[in-house]
């Protein structure tokens, strides 16, 4: 049964004399940073000069600083840059002013995990990574709640390292929903497995075969988009506030019939299989460095993918009907 950490299992007096630097202001080292800010830490955001994010995050109000001046500055270096730039950010930039007793934080484990990035032994090193989008994490703060959350430790090297990623939680307003603590590793490759597949690669190649078999069986195209995507919608907010036997309550006996008696005919052994080898192609370290080798020579197949992806039948369908509810 997994630890929750809430708001009264945490002390945060362990953050009041520390300054947590920022790296990094896309939408989570935005949210992250208002919020610590918010809850009286002392923070401080490094990015690249003159650039966008140092325009934003100056107008927010905060102390903006080139990236390695702010790790020097930072008792806590939270690393929030994307993955596939973090660890030449890191090399060039913070490691020089990883200074002894200092913690350097994560909120996805992948650099670590792959050892992209290799910090030195007389640092913590540790993770707070938020359940939900940044406009999320800032949304409900401001509401007075949170999103859950994971913490992780990899490398206690003051002994603090646990009470500081927990304390990192609940000055973001995450413990306020509950906050568990895992690992580097279960943190890591469940997180890439999830994404690629159910959430992302799963659920976006579910769709399309559905559409395309509909579509290819003579349905005009805009039932076919009504059916395999736009109701998705639906159901994935009856699971999420209830669970799956929630779901089950709440659609027509039919379709819950259907559901029950065809659903593992889609989902086969053969898939399931699939996912196995999918599983440990990212616990290997396979899939980090096809995504190393896709990042270091300019992402040539996410490139394509994103322009063909714009010419799919489905998607020209799918921006009439969006257009419809105005979404």
């Amino acid at each position: 049964m997994a630890k929750v950490y809430h708001d009264e299992d945490i002390d945060t007096k362990i953050l009041e004399d520390r300054t947590i630097a920022i790296i990094g202001y896309g939408n989570q080292g935005e949210a992250q940073a208002k919020n610590l800010r918010d809850s009286g830490i002392s923070v401080v955001v490094g990015v690249r000069e003159d650039g966008n994010s140092w325009k934003r995050a100056n107008a927010d109000g905060f102390r903006v600083l080139p990236i390695s001046k702010a790790a020097e500055e930072g008792d806590i270096i939270h690393m929030l840059v994307p993955d596939e730039v973090q660890s030449k950010v890191y090399d060039k930039y913070v490691a020089p002013h990883m200074s002894y007793g200092n913690a350097l934080s994560f909120s996805h484990g992948f650099n670590i995990y792959f050892r992209w990035i290799k910090p030195p032994e007389n640092v913590d090193v540790l993770m707070v990574a938020p359940k939900g989008p940044g406009f999320m994490v800032r949304k409900l703060y401001e509401e007075g709640f949170g999103v859950p959350a994971l913490v992780a430790v990899e490398q206690d090297f003051t002994g603090n390292a646990l009470e500081i990623a927990l304390a990192m939680a609940k000055a973001m307003g995450l413990s306020r929903a509950g906050v568990i603590k895992t690992t580097f590793y279960e943190e890591t490759t469940s997180d890439l497995f999830g994404e690629q597949v159910v959430l992302c690669g799963g659920v976006t190649a579910l769709i399309e075969a559905a559409y395309k078999t509909l579509v290819d069986a003579g349905y005009q195209p805009e039932i076919a988009y009504f059916e395999c995507l736009h109701e998705l919608k639906l159901i994935v907010d009856l699971i999420q506030q209830g669970g799956m036997e929630y779901m089950w309550k709440n659609v027509s006996n039919t379709a819950e019939y259907g559901g029950r008696t065809r659903g593992n005919r889609v989902i086969s052994a053969q898939v399931v299989e699939e996912m196995k080898k999918i599983l440990e192609e990212v616990q290997s370290g396979k899939f980090a460095e096809e995504w190393r080798s896709e990042s270091e020579h300019g992402m040539p197949f996410l490139k394509k993918a994103r322009e063909d992806g714009k010419k799919k039948d489905i998607e020209i369908v799918g921006e009439r009907i969006r257009a419809m509810f105005k979404l």
